[in-house]
């Protein structure tokens, strides 16, 4: 990708990715500061170094204007941490931008819904998957990343590992979870991986080395939440929010 920068740019973002790792990001963030820098370098023709707050004004009102607040901050987050990490400049804009406060509560998804969207799931890696967010009340990257080690059948609990804040934590297992998880097991039967992908087809789901596609399980799930008539603002999030455990 960087062979497509201007050279000066192009060191500059190799040094910005190389910092991203070392501080010990989150993927999602690295993958969100780095995309901050790329839309800055394109859109001030790849020249990022000695921006004004005129003209990081005039670009965070463009960008408002066709994003969300969550992605404008970010944006603002990324070039904050290539000020400070690459440009080796004390960030001197703290004020720049500030969302305006909102709380919403999260859309939940009854039982009954939840069960609909898995009987239209047709693809059993995805059904099981979405039935096992459910049911345990997992965030999509928790769920896309469970080993087989983490399920611990005997006092019927699982270690969710890299949580949010790079923190590991338990949550109990359902009976019923469990025994859905040792019938999918058996179709692939991957040594580690408890939701390989699919690329192999299921004969070659025991030799992956990576699980299923996040991109593929967020569309899969949005067809399926409208084939099913849901109008939930989030049907993503809405399905990793905890059934009773029983």
């Amino acid at each position: 990708m960087t062979n497509d920068f201007p050279p000066a740019f192009a060191r500059q973002y190799d040094s910005h990715l190389k910092h991203l790792k070392l501080k010990g990001l989150q993927p999602k963030t690295i993958d969100a500061y780095a995309r901050a820098i790329r839309r800055l370098g394109g859109y001030f023709d790849y020249r990022i170094e000695a921006l004004s707050e005129a003209q990081l004004t005039e670009y965070f009102s463009e960008l408002i204007g066709s994003h969300s607040w969550s992605a404008v901050k970010l944006d603002l987050y990324g070039l904050k941490f290539f000020t400070l990490h690459v440009l080796k400049r004390a960030w001197a804009m703290p004020n720049l931008i500030k969302p305006p406060k909102t709380q919403r509560l999260p859309d939940i998804v009854t039982v009954d819904e939840a069960q609909r969207l898995f009987l239209a799931t047709r693809v059993l890696s995805y059904r099981v998957y979405y039935f096992t967010l459910y049911s345990l009340g997992l965030r999509l990257g928790e769920g896309l990343g469970l080993k087989v080690g983490d399920i611990d059948a005997a006092r019927l609990r699982v270690q969710v590992r890299d949580a949010k804040g790079n923190r590991d934590r338990l949550v109990p297992l359902p009976q019923a979870t469990l025994t859905v998880l040792r019938r999918f097991w058996q179709t692939h039967r991957h040594p580690e991986l408890l939701f390989p992908n699919r690329h192999a087809g299921l004969k070659g789901a025991h030799l992956a080395t990576s699980p299923l596609d996040r991109g593929g399980v967020q569309k899969t799930l949005r067809q399926v939440a409208s084939d099913c008539g849901l109008k939930k603002r989030s049907p993503r999030t809405a399905c990793a929010t905890a059934m009773p455990r029983t």
